[in-house]
């Protein structure tokens, strides 16, 4: 049931709005918030739950990869095939990884061919700050977002002269290196960043030889290493009182070990390009138009040389209105088109496809109530014409008390893999289809905020794999049910952060899978940040915890669940140079996240910043 855990998670929030231990904020309330709406809203008045992670907060956390940095928030369970830059998916409310959009810059990242992002060859060091929003959102963006969107906004800088540099070193032979520098002024920014990661890794995996279920299906009990080297550039200015022109480009490099049977190294490309124009004539009307191009490339050998390789180029265009009607009332529209094409030495029946979508939202608040309506209509190459909608409500009360609903559905097109890979591919799959109720309370104040979201998503044609048949299969109804409480405030000067999430992803299909647990999904994660200042010293910790998974849809392989404890110190030694420290998995507890598959034990790590004020 779901009301047991959320019951402890809704007392513990409860406990933590209790205004004789409010301090200094611990979350800035008015943050913006982009990707829930495509227009700037603060985050406090979403109808969608939301979260956002700026850069100071990164930098405080040392986390090394996305993995980490995201591990045990709400809504996300994860699961990684090694250690860093090994594959990585993300499961964002019980909803498989190529159920969630990912942008970059606004622009659609991942491959077409997989139907998921290369999130582990996202470099932090390049991200400015992440927005995750929770729950269907097709009816803004289409296909894909049917778990949730999360949004990653490269470097910005606007205030003045603003170079930095980091060297790092850690357990594993890591070792670390950025240098960036922007300038910016209120008609004008650019900004550039290069960054290198490289580590000897451990063993990934596990695996025999033993044939079918035994992981890899080899025997290579070495370190798998990983090396990434990145660059962005970005830069953008005002045109006159009216017109703003903005463009980024992101290029990731991959160089991965890795054990497998037929090839064990890959050599991979994560590239982004977008570009906006924008026209805002007055504080009533804004148009923007922008072009955005992303490109997944991985090549894999063999030790006999190379062994297979696989692009993907994904092209968009949109067009974009902002009209406000009157006081309070804002219509959004516009129309997108995306076009993917693959190539590789891979041959698939199509290698291409594109989808033109047409949308409309209307937001409008009424004193104390606030009324959210959107309607999207796509028209897919493959797959024909979708309708996606949503209906929001909102209430505030005078005391800070946050009352909302919101119901979504959305839709996913089968990826080039489900369809079309030799001797895997069933290209009578079905289109993806789903229905989620979201039910949210929140409150704060002053320097605290909680927040409570139940929800349930019906997903009916679910694409899962079928052992049966050896081949991709539509499941016809899962249920994604369950709940999230978040916790941020102050006591006693220590900063506090808790999110904990229950799920419960069930195949409702008859078979002999009816009921069971969709796989590689833990139905209960947590996460806790405590840090504190004491001048120019700062210490913190974070707790992540994990229950059990299943690794198969018959739930017969069972992967234990996890916690560990990350403490992190960091001294100002001089207004302009920090030195950082840290301790991961302080218990060096053995864990996995996939059955087979190894994740690090204890490791130490060291970092030098340096960032002049700017000037």
């Amino acid at each position: 049931m779901i009301f047991r855990p959320l019951a402890a998670a809704v007392a513990l929030a409860l406990a933590a709005s209790l205004p004789a231990f409010a301090q200094d904020p611990a979350t800035e309330l008015d943050e913006v918030l982009v990707t829930a709406t495509r227009t700037e809203i603060a985050l406090r008045d979403s109808l969608s739950p939301a979260q956002v992670i700026g850069r100071a907060e990164i930098e405080r956390s040392q986390a090394t990869s996305l993995q980490q940095l995201l591990a045990g928030r709400a809504g996300i369970n994860l699961t990684n095939t090694g250690g860093l830059g090994k594959q990585t998916s993300l499961f964002l409310r019980g909803a498989g990884s190529n159920q969630l959009l990912v942008l970059v810059d606004g622009v659609r990242m991942g491959s077409a061919t997989a139907g998921l992002a290369a999130l582990q060859d996202l470099p932090v060091e390049q991200i400015e700050r992440i927005e995750i929003v929770r729950g269907p959102h097709s009816s803004l963006y289409g296909a894909d977002a049917i778990g949730g969107v999360i949004q990653v906004f490269t470097r910005r800088d606007r205030d003045g002269l603003q170079p930095r540099a980091m060297l790092g070193a850690g357990s594993n032979g890591l070792r670390e290196a950025s240098a960036g520098l922007g300038v910016g002024n209120e008609r004008g920014w650019f900004g550039a960043d290069v960054a290198l990661l490289r580590t000897d890794g451990i063993n990934a995996c596990d695996g025999t030889t033993a044939g079918w279920g035994a992981g890899c299906f080899a025997e290579q009990p070495d370190r798998d290493g990983y090396r990434n080297r990145s660059a962005s550039v970005r830069g953008g200015g005002r045109l006159g009182e009216a017109w703003t022109l903005e463009g980024s480009a992101l290029r990731a490099d991959g160089y991965n070990h890795y054990d497998g049977s037929w090839a064990d190294y890959s050599e991979t490309v994560q590239q982004v390009l977008s570009g906006k124009l924008r026209y805002a004539p007055n504080a009533r009307v804004a148009l923007q138009a922008s072009l955005g191009r992303n490109d997944d490339r991985s090549d894999d050998y063999s030790p006999f040389g190379l062994a297979g390789s696989l692009e993907t180029r994904r092209g968009q265009a949109a067009l974009q209105g902002e009209f406000v009607l009157a006081e309070g009332q804002q219509l959004i529209a516009g129309v997108d088109w995306a076009e993917d094409r693959i190539t590789g030495t891979t041959t698939y029946v199509a290698d291409s496809r594109d989808n033109t979508g047409a949308f409309a939202e209307y937001h409008g608040r009424f004193g104390a109530q606030q009324l959210q309506l959107g309607l999207r209509g796509d028209d897919n190459e493959q797959f024909g014409s979708h309708t996606t909608g949503n209906a929001g409500w909102g209430w505030k009360s005078s005391g800070g008390l946050h009352l909302s609903a919101r119901y979504s559905t959305g839709f996913r097109a089968p990826s080039f893999n489900d369809l079309y890979y030799p001797n895997y591919g069933n290209p009578a799959l079905r289109p993806e289809e789903s229905r989620n109720l979201n039910l949210g309370i929140a409150g704060g104040g002053d320097g605290w905020r909680w927040t409570v979201d139940l929800y349930q998503n019906n997903v009916d044609d679910l694409v899962s794999y079928d052992s049966t048949t050896a081949l991709p299969g539509n499941i016809d109804t899962a249920r994604l049910r369950g709940g999230e409480a978040t916790i941020a405030t102050s006591v006693a000067g220590w900063d506090l952060q808790a999110q904990y999430s229950h799920v419960d992803p069930r195949n409702r299909s008859a078979g002999p899978n009816h009921g069971k647990l969709l796989p590689r999904r833990s139905r209960d994660t947590g996460r806790i940040d405590l840090d504190r200042s004491f001048g120019a010293l700062a210490i913190g910790a974070t707790f992540n915890t994990a229950g059990h998974r299943y690794d198969d849809a018959a739930n017969l392989v069972r992967v234990g669940g996890y916690s560990t404890l990350d403490l992190r110190v960091e001294y100002v030694f001089h207004p302009d140079w920090t030195v950082q420290a840290r301790v991961t998995n302080v218990g060096d507890h053995d864990y996995e996240l996939m059955d087979w598959y190894n994740q690090p034990g204890r490791e130490f790590g060291i970092n030098l910043r340096w960032k002049p004020k700017a000037r």
